[in-house]
């Protein structure tokens, strides 16, 4: 997706993946994350099935279009043998590292391992001529014998290779749901359920737990860190959200062991919406920092809210996502839909905030005003561009969304966004 111009006309930019139906989906084949580098030139994606694909900027194409640029195996299905239990391939997040060199770096996790990749062209030569080429035997010592001749390399071809450096195993005793890397490009957080490492890039060995909310008696436990990330510009800040609604801003240079917040921003419940569902649906999902830090976007199953790093008590803007569903949160908690994470981000220039829905369409809000743009990543999409006209679906307006009949199948889970473009994963489409 790509803003055509200020007054936010979107324009559907190019689809990668199977266009079939959904029922024909693979599971592997499923994307779970996505994410540009600091450039924008190269996007990520990482999908059910442990592989990574990226994608590089096509310089040729007139506006923002990617081609793609390699794909390798990030990781395998795996049996822990002590606990009995599955760990999927399945990538939960991928990180990119500040570029250094000619070399690309990135972290990608799943639930229990995180790796260090660079990715980068690698030359391949082969010998071009030796002592046994141009009828050359080998053979005599006569004055009519050549001399002996040292072999010569050309480059044969070129291809992008990627290596793990560092594997970073066996740190988190639950599922992974976050990393960061911290703005001294250096060190990174990954974050668990209970618990938040610090770790340095370089050492794979060796971590720093930094936050633990693992109660001694298990039986007390009574919420669990659902995201956790580094602020964008001060190395010693990070902040990690909780099911239980809240986000705790922490400072590291305060202890070793950061289980005293800093501040914790949190919203009082209004008594009169108290329901049995309060809780599951007070669960924030994702939290991103604005790029100066000034701001905090959480996202949890029914709004969308940002607050001001300087005020804790209430958000400065909430904007209600799911107001349509709030009456069936009861045939959502039978499917279990009611327990489906979506991420939230802000735009490149911080103006607005985007998420994603159900029916594979999502959202764009405007910061400052009422602005609300809902646009749907389906066929129409496709169709809209060859015919070279407004997209069906996406008048730009709340009329735009479907409330009735939602396919709960489609639904978009991860957003990413670079400068005025957006990359979203709508099932096995890029």
């Amino acid at each position: 997706m790509e803003a055509a111009d200020s007054s936010s006309a979107w324009r559907f930019a190019q689809c990668f993946g199977d266009k079939g139906d959904v029922e024909d989906i693979t599971e592997a084949d499923i994307i779970s994350t996505v994410e540009f580098d600091h450039t924008g030139d190269y996007l990520a994606t990482g999908d059910k099935g442990g592989r990574v694909v990226l994608f590089e900027r096509n310089e040729q194409k007139r506006g923002c279009e990617y081609k793609f640029y390699t794909e390798f195996q990030s990781h395998e299905p795996e049996f822990d043998y002590l606990k009995s239990l599955e760990i999927e391939e399945k990538i939960n997040r991928i990180k990119w590292c500040k570029r250094q060199n000619a070399a690309h770096f990135l972290l990608s996790t799943n639930d229990k391992t995180i790796k260090l990749w660079k990715v980068f062209d690698k030359q391949i030569k082969v010998v071009a001529e030796n002592n046994h080429s141009d009828g050359y035997s080998g053979g005599g010592n006569g004055p009519t014998q050549p001399p002996l001749r040292l072999p010569r390399m050309t480059t044969h071809d070129s291809i992008t290779a990627a290596v793990p450096r560092k594997v970073y195993a066996n740190a988190h005793a639950y599922h992974i749901n976050s990393i960061s890397v911290n703005s001294d490009g250096e060190t990174y957080i990954s974050a668990d359920d209970l618990r938040i490492n610090l770790w340095n890039l370089n050492i794979s060995d060796q971590s720093f737990n930094i936050v633990d909310i693992k109660p001694v008696n298990m039986e007390e436990l009574t919420e669990v860190i659902t995201a956790a990330e580094f602020h964008p510009i001060h190395c010693n800040l990070f902040m990690y959200s909780s099911s239980k609604g809240t986000i705790k801003l922490a400072d590291m240079r305060d202890s070793a062991l950061c289980d005293q917040h800093s501040k914790q921003f949190e919203e009082e419940e209004d008594p009169t919406q108290k329901s049995f569902f309060s809780e599951i649906i007070s669960s924030i999902s994702d939290v991103k920092f604005s790029r100066d830090g000034r701001y905090i976007l959480s996202r949890d199953y029914l709004t969308l809210k940002i607050w001001d790093i300087n005020m804790e008590n209430k958000p400065v803007k909430t904007i209600n996502i799911h107001d349509h569903l709030r009456q069936k949160l009861c045939d959502l908690y039978e499917n279990d839909c009611i327990f489906d994470k979506f991420e939230c981000t802000f735009s490149g220039d911080g103006s607005q905030v985007l998420t994603g829905s159900y029916h594979n369409y999502f959202r764009i809000y405007d910061v400052n005003g009422d602005n609300d743009v809902v646009l749907q990543a389906d066929k129409s999409a496709f169709k809209a561009k060859k015919i070279g006209g407004a997209r069906g679906k996406a008048p730009g307006k709340k009329e735009g969304m479907q409330t009735e009949g939602i396919d709960f199948a489609k639904k978009i889970v991860s957003v990413n966004t670079i400068e005025n473009t957006i990359a979203i994963a709508a099932t096995n489409n890029l």
